[in-house]
């Protein structure tokens, strides 16, 4: 085979072998889905990332608001996540700060070398060399640029940190959140099958009305409808409790399907109100909300790259030095071995100082200063939604407080209104409709007391995650 021949079926084994992975650089035509190639790669590194641990929860216990927090926290994958994030800034603080040390290598090597020249006449050289040396290398003056970097690595750091505590503040939030929606679902079914007892109770009386003539059978159709209207209901808040659970589960870090118990607060007596003027709120908001203070943080570490792209403009001055031993072994044509046992050492200032780089410089310090300017505006940008949300939540606490007292008035006079309708009912003295009607009344006067007692808890604990306070749980 000739060389030409040769050649020729190797660019067609690589063309056969190359061609499917250069097929996959991207879809062959923006009218059809890509193919997916079968790669086994992507199960594999599905099976080696690491087990999720899950929390064991005991069924029989109710668990308190703080004890399901805490399970959150110790178990919630966003926390590991920005937890790794926080230790990788450090690291990077640590690498800029030992950029103000000198550094200190050693370099040891080996070397073998034999040539022969052919000028005048033939000669052979044999010769090794075993050198080491010690090299020391610090940078004098950069007029801040060091201190710069490790000025935005400690920013980037603070900011993560900050990041770390909103991420635990909202991880609590989420868990209040959750754990007060199955509490209203909770309370829902037991509005509703109170509502289901009632209606079968009246419908007991009408037919046993109705066995003594009492009654008419339109009247007993009626009752049974608004039976099986109750019923219906109760199948219906069991579902939102259903999903409530599911979700409080999912926060927590555990299966939607695993049985466990919460602590129902329904009757305890709701947490004081907050008399502290709006404005007081917002104030503290902006000295402790940390994802305002992590945007700080990065307006910080703007500055300092300012700083340092400002410091490219002026000389660098560095100190080298290397101190060493070398031993030489070597011979000409055949002649006897002569070794060499030298100790170099050198030192030297070295002066960089960039004259005309085209304007990099400039561009890149204009680059710095708009990152600063975004990072303000950023900022401010949060302090005024801040500001918002802080007004919003405020309002809605205090409109659920207003809303909770009006529906327990309500639910006390539908409760009275009920129990004389059904006395008066069977003394003869009202129709079946009034009764009925009263029902209804009571139904949804359970539904609206409970509705608007889980809402001034929601309010309270919204108004505390937006002002970063401690979320306060229902007195015991």
């Amino acid at each position: 085979m000739n060389p030409s021949t040769a050649l020729r079926h190797i660019g067609v084994f690589l063309t056969v072998a190359l061609l499917p992975a250069l097929g996959q650089q991207a879809p062959p035509s923006a009218s059809r889905a890509w193919l997916v190639p079968q790669d086994a790669s992507f199960q594999q590194q599905l099976a080696q990332l690491p087990e999720t641990s899950r929390p064991n929860l005991d069924s029989k216990h109710a668990y308190t608001l703080p004890e399901l927090v805490e399970v959150a926290e110790l178990n919630n994958p966003e926390t590991r996540i920005v937890w790794e994030q926080a230790r990788a800034r450090a690291a990077a603080a640590g690498i800029a700060r030992s950029a103000l040390f000198p550094t200190v290598a050693v370099l040891a090597s080996a070397s073998l070398s034999q040539y022969s020249l052919f000028v005048t006449r033939f000669y052979h050289e044999d010769l090794a060399t075993f050198p080491t040396s010690l090299s020391l290398s610090y940078t004098i003056l950069d007029f801040g640029a060091r201190a710069a970097r490790l000025d935005q690595t400690k920013a980037d750091l603070l900011a993560a940190d900050f990041a770390f505590n909103d991420t635990h503040r909202r991880v609590i939030f989420q868990v209040t959140e959750a754990y007060y929606q199955l509490l209203y679902a909770i309370s829902q079914e037991a509005a509703a099958r109170a509502t289901l007892t009632d209606a079968q109770t009246v419908q007991q009386a009408v037919e046993a009305r109705l066995a003594n003539g009492l009654a008419t059978l339109p009247d007993v159709l009626e009752a049974r409808a608004a039976t099986a209207q109750a019923r219906y209901e109760l199948a219906s808040t069991r579902g939102l409790e259903d999903i409530a659970h599911g979700a409080l589960a999912t926060v927590l870090n555990v299966a939607p399907g695993t049985a466990f118990q919460v602590e129902d607060v329904s009757k305890t007596p709701l947490p004081e109100a907050v008399n502290e003027a709006v404005e007081a709120v917002i104030e503290r908001a902006l000295r402790q909300r940390p994802d305002l203070l992590a945007q700080l943080a990065q307006v910080r570490s703007a500055g300092a790259e300012i700083r340092n792209a400002r410091s490219a403009y002026y000389p660098r001055l560095s100190f080298t030095a290397d101190w060493g031993h070398r031993n030489s072994y070597g011979s000409q044509n055949f002649n006897p071995t002569i070794s060499s046992h030298i100790y170099p050492y050198s030192a030297q200032l070295n002066l960089n100082w960039a004259i005309f780089d085209a304007g990099a410089r400039r561009n890149e310090l204009a680059r710095a200063e708009a990152q600063y300017r975004q990072a303000q505006a950023q900022a401010a940008l949060s302090r005024d939604e801040i500001e918002n949300e802080i007004w919003t939540s405020y309002s809605n606490l205090t409109t659920a407080q207003k809303q909770q007292e009006a529906a327990d008035a309500l639910l006390e006079a539908a409760e009275q209104s009920y129990s004389a309708a059904t006395q008066s009912f069977q003394a003869g003295v009202r129709t079946f409709i009034d009764v009925t009607t009263a029902q209804r009344d009571l139904a949804r006067a359970r539904t609206a007391q409970a509705t608007a007692r889980v809402q001034v808890l929601l309010s309270l604990a919204d108004l505390a995650f937006r002002a970063a306070d401690p979320i306060r749980a229902a007195q015991h």
